[in-house]
């Protein structure tokens, strides 16, 4: 088998358990090439999820995770969902089935699901042939564990400028290419060609999400503390990647949280 042919193998591990162990079932994405972003045309149905994200213009080359988690059996939530590496909280609705959006890179990429249990339930990789896609020098991807907690992140780049929910396009290149508003997350800044410099990277307890839309009561948040998870990866899909996690524990709306400052 060619180097070519591995790339584009699926990788499935399944728990040895009987049929009544946790088990998901992908719909997408799907091993093999992705063309996304030279295939998307207006007349194509477009992919809708449980609660559309806000497009504000930054939001290119989204591709869905999507997929059933059987045999919960009352197993808690939330399960992990494993994007390139990338922890991020999955929860699903009543039936196991869950769509996330996610901006992903081109070139190889991988997503894993490991149930609240830990056990690791079934993996993909698949190949985004897109070369328009300039590959990402930082990225941030944040995730948190409460789908009735609206969370923000927000950048500061070494000129100054300020991506957050309002204003998510940068005139030097950076921006939010995925906003995630109806929880879990997640939220994804990326640039292509930093500025060198130091960067602040900040999240927010925005408010609380329910049927009823968005709110500022604590009442209606699912857990007392929210934990944020966000990764810091720069030089992405290189040699020269480095790549850190980090847990920010939130408790008050409004809060705002200075999670890291880097050099780039």
């Amino acid at each position: 088998m060619g180097v070519l042919s591995l790339m584009l193998l699926v990788v499935s591990l399944y728990a040895v358990a009987d049929d009544k162990s946790p088990a998901v079932e992908w719909t997408a994405p799907a091993c093999g090439w992705i063309y996304d972003g030279l295939t998307n045309k207006s007349d194509q149905e477009r992919v809708a999820y449980p609660v559309p994200p806000i497009d504000r213009g930054a939001q290119r080359h989204r591709i869905a995770i999507e997929g059933k988690l059987k045999n919960l059996n009352g197993v808690r939530q939330p399960h992990t969902l494993v994007v390139n590496g990338n922890p991020l909280p999955l929860y699903t609705d009543d039936d196991g089935r869950f769509v996330r959006p996610y901006a992903f890179g081109s070139g190889s990429n991988s997503v894993a699901l490991i149930s609240s249990t830990g056990e690791r339930l079934q993996s993909v990789q698949f190949y985004d042939a897109n070369t328009e896609k300039t590959p990402a020098r930082i990225r941030l991807i944040m995730g948190w564990d409460d789908p009735g907690a609206e969370v923000d992140m927000h950048i500061i780049t070494p000129d100054g400028q300020h991506a957050f929910f309002a204003d998510p396009v940068l005139s030097n290149g950076g921006g939010l290419d995925v906003d995630g508003v109806d929880g879990p997350g997640p939220e994804i800044f990326t640039m292509a060609a930093p500025l060198h410099g130091t960067y602040l990277v900040y999240v927010n307890y925005w408010g609380n999400l329910t049927e009823e839309g968005y709110n500022f009561n604590a009442q209606t948040n699912r857990n007392d503390m929210i934990t944020t998870q966000i990764t810091l990866v720069l030089n992405e899909n290189t040699i020269n990647e480095k790549r850190e996690n980090f847990i920010v524990p939130l408790r008050t709306i409004g809060e705002l949280q200075l999670v890291k400052t880097f050099r780039y």
